[in-house]
């Protein structure tokens, strides 16, 4: 690992879609973003809702899965089945707690790596994601750009922003601050930080959402009541929407993955690896990307995607950017928004076209 440590054993949890075809070229990777795991086309398990991306991949979809042979895997430093801060250590027969190494994006890519290898699959067709699954395929088609025929990174960054940064430290010291966190050995404790969690996620999900959107789903409206309380209760449904979203994200999240993987977002620097010049992150690549933003996303600006599309533009490489304008910020990637799913589907036609696959 990036960190200097090795860990062993490990596992890798992932879903699969659809059929590999004969000659393994269909083979598509989704990457999950922050928060997210390897249930992106089925009902979750623990919550019994939906796939996290059903308005991307499944049948008619842009991903395909009667055309495609479609892998998600939850990241390594996850809570979903990979190994993690909660996975026992073998050289102590405890979890691992904060003893688990710090994770890195470059880490996360090479375990899907060794996944696609025992797959027994050479070259991916596409490698797709949002946010935090963006990076990683910027991260794939830097790495391995022989193993990637295809890339699209949505509403994304080749380095996470000061900003970003800081919002995640936010969410970190309110996890730490639970007396509850006991020092990352909750689970010993027979304890959970579900307050200090709660609130990193509130936190983190206003950062998600645009004003507008805020503003035409909620507004000042309150919530129940006719009349303010006078109280710190719930007055406003902004709140309770709020409250509602910090309690339903700890029945399915661990408190200290929600550490690491923040973290691996903020140490993400693809230009550094490269001398400070992200071209060079790219150089001879012959992967076709395609880059999708949002107008009102201002946790990844479209100043991102247009740098990440200046550097392939540099390095020779073949690039797509399509803004789409949205008032829904940067969640817009998981929502209904036709342009972005035609502008999909036009790249990734193309691309199986090219590639020879019907």
């Amino acid at each position: 690992m990036d960190a200097g440590v090795s860990i062993a054993p490990w596992q890798i949890a992932y879903q699969t879609y659809g059929v590999l075809n004969e000659d393994r070229s269909n083979a598509v990777l989704i990457c999950h973003a922050l928060t997210g795991d390897q249930h992106v086309a089925n009902i979750h398990p623990v919550t019994g809702k939906p796939g996290w991306w059903e308005t991307m991949v499944g049948p008619g979809r842009p991903l395909d899965t009667n055309r495609f042979f479609v892998i998600c895997a939850n990241v390594i430093g996850g809570c979903m089945g990979t190994t993690g801060p909660a996975s026992r250590d073998p050289a102590t027969g405890r979890a691992y707690a904060i003893d688990f190494p710090v994770v890195t994006i470059a880490d996360m890519v090479r375990a899907q790596a060794k996944l696609i290898d025992r797959l027994g699959i050479e070259t991916l067709f596409c490698v797709a994601g949002g946010s935090m699954g963006g990076m990683q395929v910027l991260e794939w088609a830097s790495r391995y750009p022989n193993r990637v025929f295809s890339a699209l990174p949505i509403a994304a960054a080749a380095r996470h922003s000061a900003q970003n940064i800081a919002f995640h430290e936010v969410g970190r010291q309110a996890i730490m601050a639970d007396p509850d966190w006991r020092g990352g050995r909750y689970l010993e404790a027979g304890t959970r930080p579900t307050k200090g969690l709660a609130v990193a996620r509130m936190g983190a999900h206003i950062t998600y959402l645009s004003e507008k959107a805020l503003h035409r789903k909620f507004g000042r409206n309150l919530q129940d009541r006719s009349a303010p309380t006078f109280s710190f209760d719930a007055d406003f449904q902004i709140e309770s929407y709020l409250r509602y979203q910090g309690f339903t994200f700890v029945e399915r999240f661990d408190a200290n993955s929600y550490l690491y993987v923040t973290r691996a977002m903020d140490y993400f620097d693809l230009a550094a690896e490269h001398g400070g010049v992200l071209a060079r992150a790219f150089q001879g690549s012959r992967t076709r990307f395609c880059l999708i933003s949002f107008t009102s996303d201002w946790l990844f600006p479209t100043a991102d995607s247009r740098a990440i599309m200046h550097a392939l533009n540099a390095a020779g490489a073949s690039v797509g950017f399509v803004e789409i304008a949205s008032d829904k910020g940067h969640d817009a990637f998981l929502l209904d928004e036709p342009e972005m799913f035609a502008a999909a589907h036009g790249f990734i036609d193309a691309a199986a076209r090219a590639r020879g696959i019907a």
